[in-house]
């Protein structure tokens, strides 16, 4: 599975308004993404979990392309303390199909269990450097979840891959959970090409990476999504 992540907290050059990213979706959908994940905005630009920002830009989406999963962020960046960020989760008047919990955050487990509860699938954010594989393995809902992101915070390209490997040793087996495993700026296209080789499903968008593999700069969302596919299928 490729899953297409347009825009994450980058501060320019990236969709940010729900047309916006319903038009770069829709692109990138045509050739070859799946699943999405978006980080909503408000009027400033800042990423939110607030429900109506976060209604407009998963209705705009799914009605640019229907039928594809679309998920949302619940980085501690949208709301320093997890209880805020459970009371706005509550408060969601439209649902997104999953969201990322990052389990080296604090609160990470009542933020997961606030959207399991609400009938959102959680995608557990488990960043390579941390103790969140632990973490994540310690909690009693683990296998709840619908899958681990795997995110290699190594950007050198040299050792991203080994980062990625010791991550996903950390991670092991035993949760039984599909894993989305990626990288970001100069570790994402050789952590793509080890999740293809590895049969695992993975991600790219501007959110990722800003550069095509030869370094050239990447025209938008589709640009990448194209080359990754073709990785993928070549």
């Amino acid at each position: 599975m490729l899953q297409v992540c347009p825009n994450g907290t980058r501060a320019a050059g990236v969709p940010v308004t729900p047309d916006e990213l319903a038009t770069a979706v829709r692109a990138a959908v045509d050739v070859g993404a799946q699943d999405v994940h978006l980080h909503p905005r408000d009027d400033t630009g800042a990423d939110t979990l607030d429900p109506g920002h976060v209604a407009a830009a998963l209705s705009a989406v799914r009605e640019a392309a229907p039928g594809v999963p679309v998920g949302v962020t619940t980085g501690a960046w949208t709301a320093a303390d997890a209880a805020e960020r459970a009371a706005l989760i509550r408060s969601w008047t439209v649902l997104p199909d999953h969201a990322s919990v990052n389990f080296h955050e604090d609160g990470a487990e009542r933020v997961a269990e606030t959207l399991l509860d609400r009938g959102v699938a959680v995608e557990a954010g488990i960043f390579s450097g941390t103790e969140a594989a632990a973490r994540f393995l310690r909690w009693p809902r683990a296998r709840e979840v619908l899958r681990v992101l795997a995110e290699v915070t190594d950007t050198d390209p040299e050792s991203a891959t080994d980062a990625a490997k010791d991550l996903l040793h950390a991670l092991g087996t035993g949760h039984g959970r599909p894993v989305l495993l990626h990288g970001e700026d100069g570790g994402a296209w050789p952590v793509l090409r080890l999740a293809v080789r590895f049969n695992l499903d993975t991600r790219i968008g501007l959110e990722d990476v800003l550069t095509l593999p030869d370094g050239t700069a990447a025209v938008d969302n589709t640009a990448l999504v194209q080359t990754a596919k073709t990785l993928m299928t070549g």
